[in-house]
């Protein structure tokens, strides 16, 4: 297609240079390793930590429905587009936009959400060795009814007694009950000296004593007065966060081909353990009630623009849509590997496994609900500490009660390490194939700088106020950034190269040089418009009504400085692209180059695959020769067996 600009080619020097560079990347030692690897990447952390806290948090089942539309109209499709790019390219999410350019600043931002959330997400993963290393005790810390430093002041069961501490007075009362009494103020002066009074004590609030264990003595979250007060660095936690990441940078040291053959046992044994906590919650005493909760749909809920948001959001966070993992990971794939299938088994799976999980945890939620005597909306404070809270319980509630806990807690430590090999490894090879001849010979040294950064930058999440910290990463650093990001990435991809800038349907057709078919009318009318059109109205929708971000605590909500800083690290993922696109056009007019041809494919631009005919600006020079193969004219040096006469 001629543009109006001069055809432009690789040199052969740029073509060696080119072929050498795609050898010393490596691919993944099979398919199975690749599809095992986006199911490790996408079935994580996401799934049986954030997925049932943010359905705790919003009803139920009312959170269900728009987490399957967005699955359906936004998930699915841009799934296939990140496994695309980095399929067809064989590069990571910056180098892969030799497709267009001007559009560099996309894999930038999809760098910067990675950066974001691999500081915070490995801290969830020290989370989860902490209660490992607990789990080796007699008894696991997190049964004992009361009477431990961590247990609140107000109130302590010791065999069946409970112990009030009022202004240096010590007076014991018979109980029936282990729950865990924490709303009496211990500077009060309470006459319990008759039972009407006792009887008012048992009677408030109960927490359960692993959501004192979480919050007392795991975060010490009781030390600190919100986010403006950090307080002093938790060196168990802190220990376990440098473990966290000397085991990240073990396990990726040698790329895919050490980290593709941890997968086939850290993808599969989750659901060893998945299925066990089902069977035995179903068999709880109030079960029931937890299960409805889950599934019963508030339709008020609906209504509202925060359930909508963390429906996006948790696609996109489970997913890793807009992360540059898949990218990153597709890259490694070779040329011709189906990603039609590998996008469908990918997407829904890490989707039913989020609703699987979503039983085995509201199953508990429902027979600590019974237990407490409470209403299962009101067993656990809501927020990201769900998670610690329910599943211990519910180990706990097994035969052997250490070995389950060791298993499950190994089980959430191979679940982070799968997801954060990915986004670490988006950050290694974004560097790496944006600057080979630098950085490839010394990837050890980057890998060890990457993880070194983000261990520093953790610190200020394992201390005493560090949930605060940690709250404001994981609402924003996947917030408006990430949802405009994706934003930017389905029209580019789309409507700029995939139409304006080269020829209509252009990705359609890299897909089907790669698979053999074109993907059907369900992914292009999705791409052309639904997917953009609903992204934006989630955005505009949860702009409107925003409000200020609020933790359980002494300040609820969060002060304005933290808000708007949040907010910040949001914006900058996206950010980066007009600045990308500004600075690309100032140094092309300041050496009177095209910026035209900054939106066209670079001539680098092709297949990984260097013996597949692809011409980098009219695409396959298959779908340039209309002639069949029967048409083509024929040379040959054979004398003319019958010359015409002169």
């Amino acid at each position: 297609m001629d543009m109006g600009v001069k055809k432009r080619s690789m040199s052969s020097t740029e073509q060696q240079e080119e072929a050498e560079d795609r050898k010393k990347r490596g691919q993944w030692g099979s398919k199975a390793e690749f599809l095992l690897s986006c199911i490790g990447y996408c079935v994580g952390l996401g799934n049986v930590w954030r997925f049932p806290y943010l359905a705790y948090d919003n009803g139920g089942g009312s959170f269900l429905i728009p987490y399957l539309i967005m699955l359906t109209f936004c998930g699915i499709p841009l799934f296939m587009i990140e496994l695309t790019l980095g399929q067809f390219s064989g590069f990571g999410a910056i180098t892969c936009w030799r497709a267009s350019p001007m559009f560099k600043g996309i894999g930038i931002g999809m760098m910067f959400v990675s950066f974001f959330v691999v500081v915070y997400y490995n801290v969830i993963i020290a989370y989860a060795l902490f209660y490992l290393f607990a789990s080796f005790q007699s008894v696991l810390p997190w049964t004992i009814a009361c009477g431990e430093w961590w247990n609140s002041r107000t109130c302590d069961v010791i065999n069946g007694t409970m112990t009030t501490n009022f202004a240096n007075d010590t007076t014991t009362v018979p109980m029936t009950t282990t729950a865990v009494t924490t709303t009496v103020d211990p500077t009060a002066a309470v006459d319990i000296s008759n039972s009407t009074n006792a009887t008012v004590l048992n009677q408030t609030k109960r927490i359960s004593p692993s959501e004192e264990y979480w919050n007392n003595r795991v975060l010490r979250i009781n030390k600190s007065t919100g986010i403006e007060d950090p307080g002093i660095v938790l060196w168990d936690l802190c220990l376990c966060l440098l473990l966290a990441w000397i085991l990240v940078f073990l396990c990726l040291i040698k790329g895919v081909k050490s980290s593709g053959k941890v997968v086939y046992f850290t993808a599969t044994f989750p659901y060893i353990i998945l299925i066990i906590l089902l069977i035995r919650g179903c068999t709880l005493e109030g079960a029931l009630d937890g299960i409805l909760f889950y599934v019963r749909p508030k339709w008020h809920k609906l209504q509202t623009a925060k359930v909508w948001k963390d429906a996006a959001t948790q696609i996109f966070y489970s997913l890793g849509i807009s992360f540059g993992g898949l990218l990153t990971f597709a890259s490694y794939n070779k040329f011709d590997n189906n990603l039609y299938r590998d996008t469908l088994i990918v997407a829904i799976g890490n989707c039913a496994t989020s609703i699987f999980a979503g039983f085995v945890i509201f199953s508990v939620i429902g027979h600590m609900a019974f237990k407490l005597k409470l209403q299962v909306k009101d067993v656990a404070a809501q927020g990201p500490g769900l998670a610690f809270i329910v599943y211990p319980e519910a180990v706990s509630l097994l035969p052997v009660p250490q070995l389950w806990s060791i298993l499950f807690f190994f089980m959430l430590l191979t679940l982070g390490l799968d997801s954060q090999f990915a986004m670490v490894e988006t950050l290694i090879t974004g560097f790496l194939d944006e600057f080979p001849k630098l950085l490839r010979p010394k990837k050890t040294l980057v890998t060890a700088s990457i993880c070194l950064v983000s261990f520093l930058l953790g610190i200020l999440l394992v201390t005493e106020g560090g949930m605060f910290w940690f709250q404001l990463y994981n609402n924003y650093s996947a917030f408006y950034g990430l949802l405009l990001l994706s934003f930017i990435l389905c029209i580019v991809a789309n409507w700029g190269y995939g139409y304006f800038f080269t020829y209509k349907w252009r990705l359609v057709s890299d897909i089907k040089l790669m698979i053999g078919f074109q993907p059907n009318w369900y992914f292009r009318i999705n791409w052309l418009i639904i997917t953009p059109a609903l992204i934006m109205f989630v955005v505009i929708y949860s702009a409107i009504q925003h409000a200020p971000m609020a933790y359980p605590g002494p300040k609820d909500v969060y002060p304005a400085w933290a808000d708007n800083l949040g907010l910040c690290m949001s914006a900058t993922c996206v950010v980066v692209v007009p600045l990308y696109m500004f600075y690309r056009a100032a140094v092309a007019l300041y050496r009177r180059e095209s910026l035209w041809e900054l939106f066209l494919p670079s001539p680098k631009w092709g297949p990984q695959d260097l013996s597949v005919p692809y011409d980098s600006q009219t695409g396959s020079t298959a779908r340039q020769t209309p002639l069949s193969v029967y048409q083509q004219p024929v040379e040959d040096n054979l004398a003319d067996a019958y010359p015409e006469k002169s």
